[in-house]
């Protein structure tokens, strides 16, 4: 039996991100993933992370999976692939099977990071060939390149929901609707926007009652529900679909701990399992630890934490650390963990229906049960002012923890302050020269470059893009409100693609100066 200082089951963010902590503190150290990859989730999302530059902000998540694996691998980890654990004892023992062989190894300490599951949604017709998950269909696109559907209809309006919506319109697919059955968007508001702003409707308090087809999806039917969650007769709408995918929530894989025997409870009624940690991870079973997603479901930046926090704990429990170095390494990464912690959609806020910002705006309700901001609503916010020459419009209106806008504007026309969750504030008195890198540095795309006169009748919009083929200087297309409606008429003036702003274009286009700061997105082709 081969025996580890350190056993980490799960190779995502927070299996890798403790490995290569205790690594660091010289723990051999071994990881087992099933996957013929390692990465987890990493490697599927290629959206820019949100938080601050120590959480890796407006890094994409495949650039931050290729960082850990080079660090682990630079530090000695073993990563063993395609090893499914099929055990996991209180003795800190496990039963690997390998190919066609098992093994077992043993480690004085293990880490379980072996993440979440999709939650499935059952209606009549949802086995046939067509209904997937989110994260399934994530997995053909970023991964293997294909694509799930051409046309599909997404059920579920957390972050999970509006972020995979979006990948599916980058990947070619036509997203035909938004579903969820609660009352008001439950990802972030500027996910939401920029799916909005694309022309996607958004169905708040709608499920769906049937896939329709016979051997596989031709279309959907969704109906609204009432208070019970039942379906209202005769609110029935059928949308022509050969894909629907479900996003409606994840559930800890909490299997192996359960098998070991650590102690587990529900932190709500409806919530699930989980094992009952202390503040570093560690279960009733001294030297086993949980981290990331099976221990409660949260993003991948506070799951790189939690790895972190488990990894050097276990340096320090097995003696390679110093309890002081321990200490002092603890408090950093709790510092950036509560600040993740912060905010509208913070743990504590769960479940709650917030109306005001922290810093006392009233949240749009348009923005909740509509997915945009309306017109006569934006204008309250901080970061969106109406002044004359170019100048940022920053429609982040929600307490979501991000500053990277703040960092990479060279005249600090934008401030976020020290608590990331603060709504940015434009200040005209700085001098905006134009030079995007804020739009670029936006995890969320809700910053906009706007010039409301630039003679002629004219105002200049640059939009954040992330769709090919790319417009060209000179092509005249559509403009689109933050709705998703048309409102005019949009020539392309410039598109900007250089290697610093990470593969997000900026793309300028003229409309009637009085869209300026109504236009938020351009289409190919003519306004109908």
């Amino acid at each position: 039996m081969t025996r580890y200082d350190l056993i980490v089951i799960g190779a995502g963010p927070a299996g890798l991100s403790a490995a290569a902590e205790a690594a660091a503190n010289g723990l051999k150290v071994a990881v087992f993933d099933e996957n013929a990859r390692p990465g987890g989730q990493l490697f599927k999302q290629i959206h820019k992370f949100f938080g601050s530059k120590e959480h890796k902000a407006k890094i994409r998540g495949y650039d931050i999976g290729t960082e850990l694996l080079k660090e682990a691998e630079e530090l000695g980890v073993e990563v063993f692939l395609d090893a499914v654990v099929a055990g996991l004892y209180a003795e800190k023992e496990i039963v690997v099977r390998i190919g066609e062989e098992v093994a077992h190894f043993k480690g004085d300490t293990v880490i379980v990071a072996t993440g979440a599951s999709e939650n499935m949604l059952t209606f009549e017709g949802w086995t046939l060939p067509g209904v997937m998950g989110a994260g399934a269909a994530q997995t053909m696109m970023n991964i293997n390149r294909v694509k799930p559907g051409e046309r599909v209809l997404m059920l579920g309006s957390g972050n999970v929901g509006l972020v995979v919506g979006f990948q599916l319109m980058q990947a070619g697919c036509e997203l035909v609707a938004l579903v969820d059955a609660a009352p008001r968007v439950g990802g972030y508001g500027v996910h939401a926007a920029k799916v909005a702003r694309t022309g996607v409707p958004f169905y708040l308090s709608h499920t769906v009652v049937r896939a329709e087809g016979t051997d596989r999806v031709t279309g959907v039917t969704i109906g609204e529900v009432d208070a019970k969650w039942q379906v209202i007769p005769g609110s029935e709408k059928y949308f022509d679909v050969d894909t629907i995918c479900i996003a409606v929530g994840l559930s800890s894989s909490t299997q192996l701990l359960k098998m070991a025997g650590c102690e587990m409870a529900e932190p709500a009624p409806g919530a699930g399992y989980l094992p009952v940690c202390s503040e570093v991870g560690e279960t009733s079973i001294p030297g086993l630890y949980a981290a990331g997603d099976v221990s409660g479901i949260e993003e991948a930046s506070s799951a790189m934490i939690e790895g972190r926090v488990a990894g050097i704990s276990a340096a320090g429990k097995l003696g390679f650390a110093a309890e002081e170095t321990v200490k002092a390494r603890l408090t950093v990464l709790e510092s950036a963990l509560s600040a993740l912690h912060e905010g509208m959609f913070a743990p504590k806020n769960r479940g709650k229906a917030l109306d005001k910002t922290e810093e006392g705006y009233d949240i749009s309700t348009n923005l909740l049960k509509k997915g945009y901001l309306a017109d006569e609503e934006i204008a309250k916010y901080p970061g969106v002012k109406s002044v004359s020459g170019i100048h940022p419009v920053i429609e982040c209106t929600q307490n979501i923890p991000c500053n990277p806008c703040q960092d990479s504007c060279p005249k600090k026309c934008i401030t976020v302050g020290g608590n990331i969750v603060t709504l940015p504030v434009f200040d005209e008195k700085q001098g905006c020269i134009g030079c995007g890198q804020c739009i670029a540095a936006c995890s969320g795309q809700a910053i906009f470059l706007v010039n409301e006169d630039i003679g002629d009748g004219l105002a200049s919009v640059t939009i954040p893009y992330e769709f090919l083929p790319l417009p060209e200087k000179g092509e005249s297309g559509t403009a689109l409100d933050r709705a998703g409606n048309v409102i005019g008429t949009a020539k392309v003036t410039d598109v900007k693609s250089v290697k610093v702003f990470d593969h997000t274009n900026l793309v300028t286009f003229t409309v009637p100066k009085e869209l300026g700061m109504r236009a938020r997105f351009w289409r190919k082709g003519a306004a109908v």
